[in-house]
């Protein structure tokens, strides 16, 4: 399996892979897939300031994970919220681990001193997924979202990757 940037070429896999949660899952609350063009949009405003990765098997691009930012008031700058999608069909098989393995560490590199996880509830599988990498959970919010016709709760998980006691200036992707 490889793990590189994305490319703005990949946003028809990418689709093929975020479709079914938008169409069929509470894992997103989109009520529709966007369209090819919105998509490339979405990968080129987050790639101008953070990292976003795909993870490729056999030519075929099976997930991908990106950070992109938590608010917008300055002072929110040194943490990021997380997003992570896997074809289903590769689930548990380690491509959800190489991808946030290599989103944290860059991130880190970057200096981010936390990340954030938004996860619809009940989802125990991502949240498993989020406390092997060390995330707790720091928030509940009750029927916060509304989709297929019932109310969805979620969660937000936190990691800190930094040391806030040495606060650096976050250092921007090239």
């Amino acid at each position: 399996m490889e793990i590189r940037p994305v490319r703005l070429e990949d946003a028809n896999a990418l689709l093929r892979i975020y479709a079914p949660y938008v169409l069929e899952t509470t894992v997103t609350f989109e009520y529709e897939v966007p369209s090819l063009s919105e998509f490339q949009d979405r990968i080129k405003k987050i790639t101008q300031d953070f990292p976003y990765y795909v993870a490729v098997e056999d030519h075929k691009i099976i997930g991908y994970a990106y950070a992109g930012r938590y608010k917008e008031r300055h002072a929110y700058d040194w943490g990021c919220e997380l997003s992570i999608y896997l074809d289903t069909a590769y689930q548990s098989k380690g491509a959800g681990k190489a991808l946030y393995t290599q989103l944290l560490n860059q991130l880190k590199a970057m200096h981010y001193q936390v990340v954030y996880a938004c996860i619809a509830y009940p989802n125990e599988k991502s949240v498993r997924f989020h406390e092997r990498f060390g995330f707790k959970q720091i928030a509940y919010f009750e029927a916060c979202g509304y989709k297929f016709n019932h109310w969805c709760d979620m969660i937000w998980m936190e990691k800190r990757i930094g040391d806030p006691r040495h606060v650096l200036p976050i250092i921007k992707l090239d």
